[in-house]
C-alpha cells in the first residue's frame, strides 16, 4: 500500500504495523461492504454540493465556484499526540502575540539584535499606522491557523503561520458533519472530540475582546468582501453559526465616533467587526483610497478605542514567510523557552549566501513568495520541468528579496478511498487557535488538506487538493 520513504500515519515507516489510533477504525473497514463505501462517498460529494460547500479559482478561464473533494478516510490523531501538538501551538501563538506588540511599540527584539531592522522597516506587511496602537486586551491574533506537516512519529514542523485571515474553518466544521451524518456508528465506536462548539467560542472570543465602551453582550459583525470572495461561503456560514450579522463596506458608516451598521431601525454600533478584508482596502481614508470594500474612517475609531478589528491591521507581518524563518528566536525570545514546534529550515534568498546556494539546488528545494499563499508562486523543484526551473531562476535572481526556499520535506501519508481500496496521500494540518485577553482555545483537530493526486506534495484546494476529517480520540 506504501512506499517505504514516507511515514503512513495509519501503518508507520514501513507499511506493515497498524498504528494504534487507526486500530478501531481499520476493524471497522475491514467488515465494510466496498459498494457501500462507494456509495457513501457519492453521497458525502452530493451533499456537499447541494450545501454549497465551494471555493473560488482566481486567475483561471474556469474561474467560477468549485466543488472542494472531500475524502471520506478520516484522519486520526491521539491524544497523547494532541496534547503536545496543542502545547507547541499555544507558545508559538502567545510569541506571535507578543512579537506584534513588541514591533508596534518598543522593538526590544530589534534593540537585542535577534531580528534585523530591515527585517521590519523593509516588510510591507508591517503598518506604520499601527505603531503605538494597543488594541483591545492587547490581543492581535484573535484567530490564528498554523500549517503543520509531519515526518515521522514524533516530528512536527510548521510549514507556517497564519495570522491575517486564516481560512477553512468551515470545510472542519463541515467535514465533521457529514461524516456524522454518513457513518454515525464510527463515532459510538472512538472517542472523538467534538469541534462542533467552535462557531460558539469563537463569538465568545471575539466578544472578550470589546472595547471598553461595549455593554455586557457586545454586537459582533463579520465584515465580507462580498459574494465574488473565494471564501464568501465560510464568511456567510460563519456569521450564520454565530448568530451575527454579515456586511459589507457598503453596510457600514462611522456615525458618532463609532462604526455602525445599516438596519431596518436605522444605523446600530457595531462592538467587534471580524473583518475578511485585506488592511489595504480596510479604510480608504487611510490606505487605498480607490477601495470599495473597506469603510471609510474605520481606523480613526479603532486608535481612538471605538472599536475592535479581528484580526488587527498589520498582524500580516507575522505570517511573513521571510519573518517566519526568525521564529525559533521569536518563540524563544519573548517565552524564555525553546520552541517546541520546530520550523522547516529555510533559506532567505535576500542573503546573497543563501541565494547562491539556492540558486544552485533549485531542482531539491521548494520556493515561495514570502507574501504568498494559496499554493501560487511556488517551485516545487523535484517535480518541476527544466524549463519551469529555467524561468523561476529568472524571477529569482531579478527579486530575490521576495522568496525563501526550503527543503522538500517527506510528508506524512494518510489513506484516502479509492476505486481500488485504500492508497496513501500526502497530507498537511491547519489547527484552529482562538485567542482572547484571558485565553488560548485549541480547537481538537482542525483542517487536513490531502494531495489526491497519487505523488503530489501540493495539497491547497486551488492546486487540486481535497479534504478530509480530522479526528483527535480522547486520551
Amino acid at each position: 500500500m506504501k512506499d517505504a520513504f514516507y511515514f503512513d500515519e495509519m501503518t508507520g515507516h514501513q507499511g506493515d504495523t497498524l498504528r494504534e489510533p487507526y486500530q478501531n477504525f481499520d476493524q471497522w473497514f475491514q467488515s465494510e461492504n466496498p459498494a457501500r463505501l462507494r456509495k457513501k462517498q457519492r453521497e458525502a460529494e452530493e451533499l456537499f454540493r447541494l450545501t454549497g460547500i465551494t471555493f473560488n479559482v482566481y486567475g483561471r478561464a474556469e474561474a467560477a465556484e468549485r466543488l472542494i473533494p472531500f475524502d471520506i478516510v478520516p484522519r486520526i490523531i491521539s491524544g497523547r499526540e494532541w496534547s503536545r501538538l496543542a502545547k507547541g501551538i499555544e507558545q508559538r501563538v502567545r510569541a506571535i502575540n507578543a512579537f506584534l506588540y513588541d514591533i508596534y511599540h518598543r522593538q526590544e527584539i530589534v534593540k537585542a539584535g535577534r531580528l534585523p531592522a530591515e527585517m521590519i522597516a523593509k516588510n510591507e506587511a508591517f503598518l506604520p499606522q499601527m505603531v503605538g496602537v494597543s488594541p483591545p486586551g492587547g490581543v492581535y491574533t484573535h484567530i490564528v491557523g498554523i500549517d503543520l506537516v509531519r515526518t515521522g512519529p514524533d516530528e512536527f514542523y510548521v510549514l507556517e503561520d497564519n495570522a491575517r485571515t486564516p481560512s477553512g474553518v468551515s470545510y472542519m466544521l463541515e467535514n465533521r458533519e457529514t461524516m456524522l451524518r454518513m457513518f454515525p456508528e464510527l463515532f459510538t465506536q472512538n472517542r472523538v472530540q467534538s469541534v462542533s462548539n467552535y462557531p460558539k467560542m469563537l463569538r465568545r472570543s471575539l466578544a472578550a475582546c470589546a472595547p471598553n465602551m461595549a455593554g455586557d453582550k457586545p454586537t459582533v459583525a463579520v465584515l465580507t468582501p462580498g459574494i465574488y470572495n473565494s471564501a464568501y461561503y465560510e464568511h456567510s456560514f460563519l456569521a450564520d453559526k454565530m448568530g451575527v450579522e454579515l456586511v459589507e463596506g457598503h453596510d457600514l458608516r462611522v456615525v458618532d465616533g463609532r462604526v455602525a451598521m445599516r438596519t431596518t431601525q436605522g444605523y446600530k454600533p457595531i462592538d467587534v467587526l471580524y473583518r475578511r478584508v485585506d488592511d489595504d482596502f480596510l479604510d480608504p481614508l487611510n490606505f487605498n483610497p480607490e477601495s470599495q470594500l473597506g469603510v471609510p474612517g474605520i481606523m480613526d475609531v479603532y486608535k481612538a478605542g471605538g472599536i475592535t478589528i479581528a484580526n488587527a491591521p498589520g498582524t500580516g507581518i507575522a505570517d511573513d514567510k521571510a519573518i517566519y524563518s526568525y521564529m525559533p528566536d521569536i518563540v524563544e525570545f519573548y517565552t524564555g523557552e525553546k520552541a517546541i514546534l520546530k520550523n522547516v529550515p529555510t533559506w532567505r534568498c535576500s542573503d546573497p549566501e543563501s541565494l547562491k546556494y539556492v540558486l544552485d539546488n533549485l531542482h531539491d528545494l521548494v520556493v515561495k513568495e514570502v507574501h504568498g499563499s494559496g499554493g501560487y508562486g511556488m517551485l516545487i523543484g523535484p517535480t518541476a520541468t527544466k524549463k519551469d526551473i529555467a524561468a523561476f531562476r529568472k524571477k529569482l535572481m531579478a527579486k530575490p528579496g521576495n522568496y525563501i526556499a526550503q527543503p522538500t520535506l517527506s510528508l506524512s501519508t494518510v489513506p484516502i478511498f479509492t476505486k481500488s481500496g485504500l492508497a496513501p496521500r500526502h497530507v498537511d494540518l491547519r489547527p484552529f487557535v482562538l485567542v482572547s485577553p484571558n485565553k488560548i482555545d485549541i480547537t481538537p483537530g482542525g483542517l487536513t488538506r490531502v494531495a489526491l493526486k497519487k505523488g503530489s506534495l501540493v495539497v491547497n484546494s486551488s492546486q487540486g487538493g481535497g479534504t478530509k476529517d480530522t479526528w483527535v480520540l480522547e486520551e
